[in-house]
């Protein structure tokens, strides 16, 4: 069993498996950012949570990962919080 402290660092990784099973086990799905998205190309990239937000595209993995690998960046994440609850902390940073 993980200890408290590697439960609630922050994670950093470019592994599509993992970034797709972190964000399915919290019932997120891939999107962009609509005013960001020019000539059908994804936008700058989120994980959007239910209820949808109304500034926000859903877009597939394959669309997702794409401009992810493109953008060369990659996704910082929390598995649990402080007090063991399944957190939903992410974000986007530099490779």
């Amino acid at each position: 069993m993980a200890s408290r402290t590697e439960t609630t660092e922050g994670q950093q990784t470019t592994n599509h498996d993992v970034i797709r099973k972190w964000t399915e086990e919290r019932g997120g799905k891939p999107a962009t950012v609509k005013a960001t998205e020019e000539n059908g190309h994804a936008g700058i990239l989120r994980i959007d949570f239910d209820p949808p937000d109304e500034g926000l595209d859903r877009i597939g993995w394959d669309e997702f990962f794409e401009k992810f690998d493109e953008a060369g960046i990659a996704f910082l994440h929390q598995d649990r919080t402080k007090d063991g609850k399944l957190s939903r902390f992410h974000k986007f940073v530099r490779r």
